[in-house]
């Protein structure tokens, strides 16, 4: 069964990678592109915020390397401040910028979401604190709602926005050969608007005898929504995804 990896360019690249080095038969089709914002004023703002600010929170490895380009020259990240992380390619993004070790906070265990990251934060002093959510134009509120809640003052940043990819020759064949051929394919969405550029992509196109693996509920219902005959809840890591399509069909639905 040949994997399908919906995932922006760079991290769908790493991840296939992973896959094929456990003798998976991976292939690339980003519905999501990644592309800089028309103006890096209000990242530039938090770089120089920063040593004020007491968390960072970034939704990706996207908002990590976007801000990163706008470092001052010779800026450190600031010990006290930390950094954020839902999970391991965010990580190893964030440490690779240097963050340190005491400052990074991430998820334990399997799962890499939103609630594991808020299960690391809820214990501390939150009242007063100021945090600023790295991430596209729009994106999941759950967290930030948790923190205020909490007493901090959360403030969104927009370090990249996500754009309808331009599908090349090769992507559309990847595409056509996934629809003409459902039960030799399985799809694995880490994105609810990776599963509406795909709606928009495939007008009218029948995903009943279609299969995929999505790592959070919410994308898994957005995939019934469009239709996908079968839907598993899957961590996005090479080890999970690699035990799934060695299993082949049928795979098991997964409730919302």
């Amino acid at each position: 069964m040949r994997l399908v990896v919906t995932r922006p360019r760079a991290q769908a690249d790493a991840l296939v990678a992973e896959l094929r080095a456990r003798a998976v038969d991976a292939v690339a089709l980003p519905l999501i592109e990644i592309e800089a914002i028309p103006d890096p004023q209000p990242l530039q703002q938090v770089w120089r915020e920063l040593p004020s600010l007491d968390l960072l929170m970034f939704v990706s490895a996207n908002a990590v390397q976007h801000f990163m380009k706008q470092r001052p020259p010779g800026c450190a990240w600031p010990a006290r401040v930390l950094a954020a992380s839902t999970g391991p390619g965010t990580s190893a993004a964030l440490r690779e910028a240097g963050v340190g070790a005491t400052s990074l906070v991430e998820p334990l265990g399997a799962v890499f979401d939103s609630e594991a990251l808020w299960e690391r934060l809820r214990g501390r002093d939150w009242q007063g604190r100021q945090v600023r959510v790295l991430r596209g134009e729009a994106g999941r509120d759950w967290l930030a709602e948790q923190l205020g809640r909490a007493g901090a003052s959360v403030e969104f940043v927009a370090a990249y926005q996500r754009v309808l990819p331009q599908l090349d020759r090769h992507t559309r064949a990847l595409l056509a050969a996934a629809q003409a051929q459902p039960q030799q394919h399985l799809w694995l969405f880490s994105s609810s608007q990776a599963v509406g550029n795909l709606a928009l992509l495939s007008t009218g196109a029948d995903w009943a005898a279609c299969a995929a693996v999505a790592p959070h509920p919410r994308i898994v219902a957005a995939l019934q929504r469009l239709g996908f005959g079968q839907v598993r809840r899957v961590a996005v890591n090479a080890e999970a995804l690699a035990a799934v399509a060695r299993e082949g069909r049928p795979i098991q639905s997964s409730a919302p």
